[in-house]
């Protein structure tokens, strides 16, 4: 069993408690004549009982570890304890009556191994209820360590997981953004629109500068997403050319909540594949982001023809959705809505200021 530290010291100092209480009782009881004439002798030999007890703490702190209460050597165990707690008693009264002897106040006339062997009679019940007290002490202690560490363990490969999943997703998010973006630039290259095409490789090569980014956080200020998001608008700006009008609803209170990095980007992108580039004439984008009491809501909305009844989630919706669920359990969810004015994507979860370890705002 793992061992708690300088727990045998706690035990043994906790003696000194009933000591100092046991002296002053039989202190008061001497003031008040209850049993005659009692020396200051008795007085002390009263309290030290109790220190001698401390000072013997370590033969039960040392069988409890030896011998744990744990199958498959639990007999073992049990007669090793009543063995250890024979000893503390054997131990107890012999210390005790020494100090008594040494104090001058021994067994008179009368013979010293009966009155040793009387002193041993009559601390055997107290002395058995003391060392499995202090032996279920032990005990407590030790499997409330081991307890607390199985917690932390535990909690340290569920952090390991979600780590390894969102990395993974990551990945997963890289390329397909990369690959989507190089599809519109080939659009443009097809289309002869060269000066287009030019210049949505200088916005790329800005946007990929970051995406590619190892050391990025999962979670970021909104208000860094939202820069993200505009230099990815710039590039699609450069392919919808007027037929992009985009509008930003944020709470400025907000910028500095914390967000999972590029969780608007592929609902935008949704936005514009399923809802703008459907549409003949100029299609609307909003971006938006409210305060809910503790709860941030993020959504994008277009002007598009609307869901469609079999449509099926693509890449970037499936990793949100997984995304969220890893960093949020049930506390986030991924919303889709809409009819024949458009589509509005939503995504609800606990507000948080960077720099707070709690995962709601007051």
């Amino acid at each position: 069993m793992r061992r708690p530290p300088r727990l045998w010291l706690l035990l043994a100092g906790a003696c000194v408690i009933p000591a100092v209480l046991d002296a002053f009782q039989m202190y008061l009881q001497r003031g008040l004549g209850q049993y005659g004439d009692v020396s200051w002798r008795i007085v002390l030999w009263q309290g030290s009982e109790w220190l001698i007890l401390g000072a013997l703490t370590p033969i039960t702190y040392y069988l409890g570890r030896r011998f744990p209460l744990r199958r498959p050597r639990l007999a073992r165990s049990i007669v090793a304890h009543v063995i250890g707690a024979l000893v503390l008693c054997i131990a107890w009264a012999a210390a005790g009556a020494l100090l008594r002897l040494i104090l001058g106040e021994g067994p008179g006339n009368g013979s010293l191994r009966r009155y040793l062997a009387s002193w041993m009679l009559t601390s055997l019940p107290w002395s058995v209820f003391m060392y499995f007290t202090v032996l279920g002490c032990v005990y407590a202690f030790s499997y409330w360590a081991e307890a607390r560490e199985r917690e932390a363990q535990a909690a340290r490969l569920t952090a390991q997981l979600a780590e390894a999943r969102l990395g993974a997703l990551r990945m997963q998010l890289n390329p397909h953004f990369l690959f989507n973006s190089l599809n519109a630039l080939n659009v443009l290259v097809r289309d002869a629109r060269h000066v287009e095409a030019t210049r949505m490789l200088e916005l790329l090569s800005d946007v990929l500068r970051q995406v590619l980014r190892t050391d990025q956080p999962h979670e970021i200020p909104l208000d860094e997403e939202l820069r993200f998001l505009r230099q990815y608008l710039a590039i699609e700006q450069v392919r919808f050319s007027d037929r992009l009008r985009v509008s930003f609803v944020v709470d400025d209170t907000l910028l500095d909540a914390a967000v999972p990095g590029f969780v608007l980007q592929p609902l935008v992108e949704n936005a514009l594949r399923h809802g703008v580039s459907k549409k003949r004439s100029a299609g609307a984008l909003e971006i938006g982001a409210k305060r809910d009491d503790r709860v941030l809501t993020l959504w994008v909305r277009d002007d598009g023809p609307g869901l469609e009844p079999t449509s099926r989630e693509g890449v970037g919706l499936t990793n949100t959705r997984e995304r969220l669920r890893t960093l949020y359990g049930d506390e986030a969810e991924l919303v889709l809505s809409g009819d024949e004015g458009g589509t509005v994507a939503t995504i609800r979860i606990p507000l948080r200021r960077l720099g707070s370890p709690e995962r709601s705002d007051a």
